[in-house]
């Protein structure tokens, strides 16, 4: 008899090691992974700034790389050993246990030891690293969270460190120089020039190309809507249920964060290379861009339906379409519409820009024109362009207010 509970309780045992390494490498691998991450962003961003503010020039690192992996494991002991650290936040975790400079000292010596947590995982159940055995400090779940000053902890002052970096390396890298503007004032004198005398007989061919921009925002929202509601639905998590249906979401929601990550310039180069220059390549890329961020709109707004009708209507009986017909569509058809208006609007102006790669419409005819610097002609097709996007704009808000 005490042989069966043995081996039962070793079985158990067993049976407890996949979860112990999972909380340690969720709790104690991955706020230390994240923090020397961030430690390592802050550096280069600092080298970045100091480089270009000191010498003239960008460098991420002006000192060896093993400087860096010093520096930073050095500085993310002493973080997690006396503050809580981004990664501690981001589990909800503090240290907590004895706070005597000895313990925080001894922990923050032996913190870069933290992977060998995988391998005292199956041995003990709290998956403690050697820093947290040998110094008796553990990382515990928040409960009662202290709001300190900024100023008073060490994460507040690494926080500001990386804003600052941040934005003087950010100057670096774009090679802001204000003092351009007065130097390069005097190269723009034929422009400024130009606005002020447009070429007003071309105000007819202006407003053709107007038309032509407009319709093409018409065509590739039109085509782009009822694709975009009937996938809606197969990408809204509420009614895709089920091992199949969960697979159609997943595949969906991947699809259209691919597509909608190509920014809609590129999908008109993409067609502009198939089918050739003008409006039909810039429907093209307006079409495919619009599906996919209008399958979003919608599928978000299915997803927030007030879920009591669903479930009367499927107390009655009701198959799967009378449920979508009598208890979704009600609550949707206002939003859809708004939102068709707002991604119709969106269109218009991205229609302007596409025709600048090859799209057609009064963008293509523009860029010539900038390109061949006929400013006086490129001031009349700028003025429509500024005058149609602000009266649809007024248009499409008015609109979307009476949906409302």
């Amino acid at each position: 008899m005490r042989t069966f509970f043995a081996e039962a309780a070793l079985l158990e045992s067993l049976r407890e090691i996949p979860a112990r390494v999972g909380w340690a490498l969720r709790i104690k691998i991955l706020p230390a992974l994240l923090d020397l991450t961030f430690l390592a962003y802050v550096w280069a961003a600092t080298n970045a700034t100091y480089s270009y503010f000191r010498f003239g020039f960008l460098s991420f690192s002006l000192l060896p790389w093993w400087w860096m992996v010093i520096v930073v494991v050095a500085v993310g002991a002493m973080w997690s050993a006396w503050d809580q650290t981004l990664g501690m936040k981001v589990v909800n975790r503090e240290l907590s246990g004895e706070t005597d400079f000895a313990s925080r000292f001894l922990y923050a010596v032996l913190w870069p030891f933290f992977p060998l947590a995988l391998l005292t995982a199956p041995f003990d159940p709290k998956a403690r690293t050697p820093g947290e055995l040998l110094a008796e400090l553990t990382l515990t779940e928040v409960r009662l969270i202290t709001y300190r000053p900024w100023y008073r902890t060490l994460t507040g002052w690494l926080a500001l460190i990386a804003i600052l970096s941040t934005l003087g390396a950010a100057v670096g890298v774009t090679k802001v120089e204000p003092g351009r503007l007065v130097t390069g004032f005097e190269k723009t004198i034929k422009f400024w020039r130009a606005i002020f005398s447009p070429r007003w007989d071309l105000l007819g061919l202006g407003l053709k190309l107007l038309g032509e921009t407009v319709f093409m925002a018409i065509m590739a929202t039109a085509f782009a809507v009822p694709i975009a509601v009937l996938l809606s639905f197969l990408a809204a998590r509420n009614l895709m249920r089920g091992p199949l249906g969960r697979l159609i979401y997943v595949i969906l929601r991947m699809i259209g964060s691919f597509t909608r990550s190509v920014d809609a310039v590129i999908w008109a180069i993409i067609f502009a290379v198939w089918v050739g220059t003008g409006s039909f390549a810039g429907v093209l890329a307006l079409f495919v861009h619009s599906i996919v961020d209008l399958m979003k709109l919608y599928a978000e707004q299915i997803e927030a339906i007030d879920p009591g009708p669903v479930e009367a209507i499927t107390a009655t009986g009701a198959n799967h379409l009378q449920v979508l017909r009598y208890a979704v569509i009600p609550q949707i058809i206002n939003p859809f519409l708004s939102f068709t208006l707002y991604r119709w609007d969106i269109n218009v102006r991205m229609a302007t820009v596409v025709g600048m790669v090859g799209g057609g419409g009064i963008g293509f005819r523009l860029i010539q024109y900038l390109r061949s610097w006929a400013f006086p002609e490129a001031t009349v097709l700028t003025i429509l362009i500024i005058l149609m996007v602000w009266a649809l704009d007024w248009l499409s808000a008015r609109l979307r207010a009476k949906l409302a």
